[in-house]
């Protein structure tokens, strides 16, 4: 037996969630029910089953049968489809055994002997609930999963000879005016759509994928077999709505729409640096068409709902059904690899070129929004149901955008990691790249590296040393734009000018601690430590008590 009653008591002080469990074997749990918790569980987020604990958290423990929770692994795998491995440890806890089951999250539906298919999910009030899975969940769990591409689902009801032919030419034209692949230019049409993946060969019969539906599909064809794609552009000033409008068109031309519909709403202001005068959009083209062509092809085209493209007066927000696929979070979206929700659509729309060819466009959404010194996009909205990328409208920074591309017409473009460090920094003066970690969604060390090519171009400056490390705008880009006296801000002072602040503090208030130095002078724990030291060595103040109750005095 385990003993491991600390962990367990702060396991069921969390409360029953999607992830954990609780399960009451007084009576002794039907073995039916036991199984119904493990698959709910799989099929959800995985998690642990505490057999033995009331739903309140009270600790009742295992009936004798099940005491030594030997038998429950073999239980779950006989009685699931396909069979489900599960760990059971018993654990001691008050004086009771309980088991805790710890289920793992499955790759693939998994029900009951029975045929009972079933997943978790949270009510009204927060608690979870069991509820059955339906046919299409099951297709959005394997296409967030990366197990299955519903864009290459072949239609078998629809003939080829129904497929617009107008948007053959619109996919061609696109592969001229977006730079796309210009392999596909010559093909016939056949070609075209057997390299794009527009149709596949099934029993000997050609047929439309979802991709060649969406791409060459007229009105009609996408009202009946694909009644969940819709695209929606809204516009408010205030509270008054200026345009509320939804299309259900091909993919191209629902991209030229949206095109014609957000130009008008994007205004431009310019200022010269140096001999050219450069553009400051409140909205950059090329991000817009990222994260809009992200939406529509990141969707997820069974469940329903449209892809919203909102601009109001704090700025642009564009959302899609469906959650962040599997293994992309809020806190990797800058470091994962590509993993499209529907990869065919995603590679038809890159050599088509409407989409960034690398599969890094969250790249180019990031940039086209800090290089004129906004803030960065936000993803925050974004929900297990929806994705939803916010851009700010904000007033450009022109300094900062003469500062980024002086560098970029020296020496090419400044990386994403260093323009999201150069953007954190313009408005928060000083941070150590622990703070930076988290923005740039790396390792300390990585930023480090980031931080010292930086420094090498001039543009940062350090101070103290270590894991205390601080950096800040270096002064050579104030002294550019005339604004030396920030730069004092987040620097602080000279030596001799923090001596004299801190006699002056001490002179005031007639003691001080070494936080007081800190909060003051704006020093790590190291640099107000030596700082004082340096004025008990000079006997300009005297130190007393021990530890954490240590002042200092004149």
């Amino acid at each position: 037996m385990i003993d491991d009653a600390d962990d367990i008591a702060a396991l069921i002080g969390q409360g029953e969630s999607l992830t954990l469990e609780f399960k009451s074997d007084r009576n002794r749990l039907p073995d039916h029910d036991l199984v119904k918790a493990a698959a709910s569980l799989a099929n959800t987020e995985g998690g642990d089953l505490l057999l033995g604990v009331e739903d309140d958290g009270a600790i009742t423990g295992l009936c004798a049968a099940r005491v030594d929770a030997a038998g429950i692994p073999p239980l779950i795998a006989n009685r699931t489809n396909p069979a489900l491995s599960v760990r059971a440890i018993p654990c001691a806890c008050l004086g009771r055994t309980i088991a805790r089951i710890m289920v793992p999250k499955a790759r693939q539906p998994i029900s009951t002997s029975d045929g009972l298919l079933i997943r978790r999910r949270l009510k009204l009030d927060g608690k979870p609930e069991m509820v059955p899975i339906y046919p299409h969940e099951i297709i959005q769990r394997q296409s967030s999963m990366g197990l299955v591409d519903p864009s290459a689902m072949p239609l078998e009801e629809i003939r080829p000879d129904q497929l617009d032919p107008m948007q053959r030419l619109r996919i061609r034209k696109a592969i001229q005016s977006y730079g796309g692949d210009s392999s596909l230019t010559p093909l016939a049409d056949e070609e075209l759509d057997g390299a794009l993946g527009l149709v596949v060969n099934r029993h000997g019969m050609l047929c439309p994928t979802v991709t060649g539906l969406l791409l060459l599909g007229d009105d009609d064809l996408l009202r009946r077999h694909l009644p969940t794609h819709e695209v929606a552009f809204q516009a408010f000033q205030g509270t008054d709505v200026r345009v509320n409008e939804f299309r259900r068109k091909p993919l191209l031309e629902i991209f030229e729409w949206i095109e014609s519909q957000f130009l008008p709403w994007r205004v431009e202001e310019e200022i010269q640096i140096g001999m050219f005068r450069v553009s400051a959009p409140n909205y950059d083209r090329l991000a817009f068409r990222e994260a809009f062509v992200n939406a529509l092809v990141h969707r997820d085209f069974s469940a329903l709902g449209a892809v919203h493209v909102k601009l109001d007066d704090e700025g642009l927000a564009i959302s899609n059904p469906g959650g962040f696929v599997e293994g992309v979070s809020l806190s990797n979206l800058l470091t994962t690899p590509p993993r499209p929700r529907n990869p065919l659509l995603a590679d038809a729309i890159k050599r088509i070129g409407l989409a960034e060819r690398t599969g890094r466009g969250i790249d180019r959404i990031y940039e086209g929004v800090l290089r004129y010194g906004r803030p960065a996009p936000d993803y925050t909205a974004s929900t297990p149901q929806t994705v939803s990328v916010r851009l700010s409208n904000a007033a450009a920074d022109f300094n900062f955008m003469k500062m980024i591309i002086s560098r970029e017409e020296k020496s090419g473009g400044l990386p994403i990691d260093s323009l999201i460090i150069l953007s954190r920094l313009r408005g928060e003066r000083r941070l150590t790249a622990a703070d930076l970690a988290s923005s740039v969604q790396k390792s300390e060390s990585s930023v480090r590296i980031s931080l010292e090519k930086l420094m090498e171009a001039g543009f940062l400056e350090s101070r103290g040393t270590g894991r205390g490390r601080s950096y800040t705008i270096s002064i050579a880009q104030y002294q550019k734009d005339g604004k030396k006296s920030e730069y004092i801000r987040p620097i602080g002072f000279t030596p001799i000018q923090r001596e004299q602040m801190v006699l002056a503090y001490i002179e005031e208030r007639g003691k001080a601690k070494r936080s007081d130095i800190m909060d003051l002078c704006r020093l790590s724990g190291a640099e107000a430590y030596k700082l004082l030291k340096t004025l008990l060595n000079k006997g300009l103040v005297k130190k007393s008590g021990e530890k954490k109750g240590v002042i200092y005095t004149i």
